[in-house]
């Protein structure tokens, strides 16, 4: 498996140095396709058993179908609408622990997969599209008292609450993905690019998102809001590292509880149950 991720790496790295040498836009174009896209596809996977449980339901999103589940819990009366929105690379059935015990505690729960992960259309993902998909959701299926997520997710759903200004809706943001600048740093040193065709690919990115890369960062959304948060992230992170949460974490504000985890890294912590517990007290309280 390792000899043929390298052997990917390879390929692309060359890709991105012969399509440079003719043309930095054409690179920065492959370059941006290559960074919009889940690295593990979708292959089929099983279906866990309390998503057997909830009804389908599904949508249309600039010609891609966007599909997820609705639970309703055992009461008739709800605590209110959880929605849960997973990070990159990853779908919904990883979060059926959260569904189970949010049904639990009286709340009905959304959950749909991106484009291009899980069970929904399309093959790439980015930032701007997940945004405007979770503003979608809230305003058909919503209205939501609290929404759960993790990593790109987090940084999505930070940029939908700033547009959204709902401030008495909960924020949980696990290990989010804080700055964009990171993961694009991240990406140029796995596939290194020519300066002419890095600033192409920058431009790209900046156009597609209608702002500079620096603009689409969790703690420059999370400092302008009043919506409580749930910050949760491991010192080990190495997707997202715990660097990143200084600007936020060192300043300690009334409105953000801040979970500081040690050695579950960027996935685990999730699935930690003493960590579902204080997610969950959170919701409720």
């Amino acid at each position: 498996m390792k000899l043929l991720v390298q052997i990917a790496k390879g390929y692309y790295r060359a890709k991105f140095r012969a399509l440079g040498s003719v043309s930095p836009r054409i690179a920065a174009d492959a370059a941006f396709q290559l960074f919009c896209t889940p690295y593990s596809g979708k292959p089929k996977r099983e279906m866990p058993p309390v998503f057997q449980q909830g009804t389908s339901r599904s949508f249309t999103f600039n010609n891609l179908e966007i599909n997820g589940f609705e639970w309703l819990p055992a009461q008739l009366e709800t605590r209110g609408t959880v929605l849960i929105c997973h990070g990159f690379d990853s779908f919904s059935y990883r979060f059926d622990a959260y569904v189970t015990l949010l049904l639990q505690q009286g709340f009905r729960v959304l959950a749909f997969d991106a484009p291009g992960h899980g069970i929904s259309g399309g093959k790439t993902l980015n930032i701007v599209e997940y945004k405007q998909i979770i503003l979608y959701i809230i305003a058909q299926y919503g209205p939501v008292y609290s929404i759960l997520s993790h990593s790109i997710g987090a940084l999505a759903v930070a940029l939908a609450a700033e547009e959204l200004q709902q401030p008495n809706v909960k924020l949980t943001l696990i290990a989010p993905a804080s700055e964009l600048s990171r993961a694009v740093k991240q990406f140029t040193h796995i596939f290194p690019l020519a300066p002419a065709s890095y600033q192409a690919f920058v431009n790209r990115l900046e156009t597609a998102g209608s702002h500079p890369i620096h603009w689409f960062s969790v703690n420059r959304v999370v400092q302008s809001l009043t919506n409580p948060v749930l910050w949760l992230h491991d010192t080990e992170d190495r997707i997202c590292p715990f660097a990143d949460t200084d600007d936020t974490r060192l300043k300690k504000l009334s409105h953000v509880r801040f979970i500081e985890t040690t050695g579950l890294g960027h996935s685990q912590i999730y699935r930690e149950e003493s960590i579902q517990k204080q997610i969950i007290d959170f919701t409720i309280y």
